[in-house]
């Protein structure tokens, strides 16, 4: 996909603009370096003058050289499989109920629109991260792209963190469900989620991504087996779970009359969320050897979701039926099929939870033991404070997932506001600065047709991520003030079961 590199042209005083440094890079300004004699220069950290950016990180390679851990040791293929273990996971069980509230038609075409927006705006970020290849997290990418503003990058160090706890919290949640649907209630539902973030804290302990990235590809594998099983079961077997109590299953290839914004605002919310991950990518390209192959990785991931996620959503939903819907559609199978399909989702509830869990800890340990022995070796003091950082993460996860007994709720809510910014904001700002910063002000004209596309084209990004925290965020409230009026929520720390 063309991002709209531009002929180069020496850069002018007028060019630079507003100051940008980065937290690590402080000699960069809106993508351009500054030569000793004081004169300023193009920087070559563009992906055509990818030689160069190769260098840097060629550079950082060499200084890890001694170093005991090695942080930027990924392939681009050992990046794939955490982008797999990413985004193949269970919300993929969720499109059958997305596809049935906004029927199957346009279920099938928001889910083709919502890919191939993320798609754009990650290699955005990935053209970003060559730019400043000594950006390790998306807060760096915060800080720069707000004018090197050190409130910017508080405030995406605190949403980061939350969005990552929140969906460590949401993996106890669903662990727990499913010991409590393969047990029937024999522990307490807090027993099963304390379990769960125990077993996920030691899966945790490793600090690279390159380990991380072989249970990554056991995490995709045995995801897939699972969507494919019940895919296969929904179809093999004679009725849905529940039949015949709600007549034939019902299959609408548009939204049904009635049906509310706020339901179908959540169930688009259920699909966007899905794709949305935009938020680890710089953590992931921090630790490439190579970081321009990123695209080969990113390619091979979307087009893979755009598959299996039209194909699981479609097939389950035209089985099972508006009426005999759940989410996850796990609970639409009748025994056995439904213990032995999610039986193989085994991995990816930890393994998601695990992942998350990772990329907070790193961003907190990278920050306080930068350019420390403890950074690169194996210090008691380093790994203390790495254990430390890592159950910290997970207590609170598992505190967050028994306070709030809406979480599901709660966490459309959170994402509504995280997502926002994570997936489409950042990156529309972040391709209007590099253009400007290659470019010039105005950079829309002397670009031709390609300027005004680009230009447009991401201020329509930016639109939607405010569509989705204001209409967004409005939906997820109404949602659970309708939950507590209709069916209502149970209490904190309860121990009831919350078993398909």
């Amino acid at each position: 996909m063309a991002l709209g590199f531009g002929t180069k042209k020496k850069a002018s005083k007028a060019d630079l603009g507003e100051k940008d440094y980065s937290r690590d890079s402080p000699d960069l300004k809106d993508g351009y370096d500054v030569e000793s004699a004081g004169g300023p220069r193009r920087a070559s950290l563009l992906p055509e003058d990818s030689d160069n950016a190769s260098f840097d990180v060629g550079k950082q390679i060499e200084m890890e050289a001694e170093n005991a851990i090695k942080y930027r040791t990924c392939s681009w293929q050992k990046t794939a499989a955490l982008l797999f273990s990413e985004y193949i996971c269970l919300a993929i069980m969720s499109f059958p109920y997305s596809y049935s509230v906004l029927g199957l038609v346009p279920g099938l075409i928001l889910t083709v629109v919502v890919a191939a927006l993320v798609l754009y705006t990650s290699l955005v970020v990935w053209e970003f991260c060559l730019r400043h290849p000594n950006v390790k997290d998306v807060c760096d990418v915060g800080k720069i792209i707000f004018w090197n503003s050190d409130i910017a990058w508080w405030f995406t160090a605190v949403m980061f963190i939350l969005n990552n706890t929140f969906i460590q919290g949401f993996h106890c949640l669903v662990g727990a469900k499913y010991l409590n649907t393969m047990t029937n209630n024999s522990v307490c539902t807090i027993g099963f989620s304390a379990i769960v973030a125990c077993i996920s804290l030691i899966c945790s302990l490793p600090r690279t991504f390159d380990t991380l990235s072989k249970i990554a590809t056991l995490s995709a594998f045995t995801t897939f087996l699972s969507v494919l099983l019940a895919t296969i079961f929904a179809g093999i077997e004679a009725h849905p779970a529940g039949y015949p109590k709600f007549g034939e299953p019902v299959v609408l290839a548009v939204p049904a009359a009635g049906t509310t914004f706020v339901a179908g605002m959540n169930a688009f919310m259920n699909i966007s969320y899905t794709f949305i991950g935009q938020i680890t990518i710089p953590s992931f390209i921090a630790e490439m050897k190579e970081p321009k192959d990123f695209p080969k990785a990113l390619w091979a991931v979307t087009i893979a979701e755009i598959i299996v996620f039209s194909l699981v959503g479609s097939i389950v939903y035209a089985y099972t039926g508006t009426n005999y819907n759940t989410a996850p559609a796990f609970g639409s199978l009748e025994e056995p099929y439904l213990k032995i399909s999610f039986s193989f989702m085994i991995p990816t509830l930890i393994f998601l939870g695990v992942l998350y869990a990772s990329v907070s800890s790193r961003f907190v340990f990278f920050s306080i033991f930068k350019n420390t022995k403890h950074y690169g070796s194996h210090t008691a003091v380093g790994w203390a404070s790495w254990v430390g950082i890592l159950a910290v993460t997970w207590i609170f996860a598992f505190i967050i997932a028994e306070v709030i007994p809406f979480f599901s709720y709660l966490l459309s809510l959170m994402s509504s506001l995280f997502d926002s910014f994570f997936g489409f904001i950042f990156w529309g700002v972040a391709y209007i600065r590099m253009r400007r910063a290659e470019h010039g002000a105005r950079f829309w004209v002397g670009r031709g047709w390609k300027g005004y596309v680009g230009l447009v084209s991401n201020i329509i990004i930016i639109i939607i991520g405010f569509f989705f925290l204001t209409a967004g965020t409005y939906a997820s409230v109404q949602a659970i003030i309708d939950g507590y009026e209709t069916t209502g929520f149970g209490g904190p720390f309860s121990c009831a079961t919350n078993g398909l």
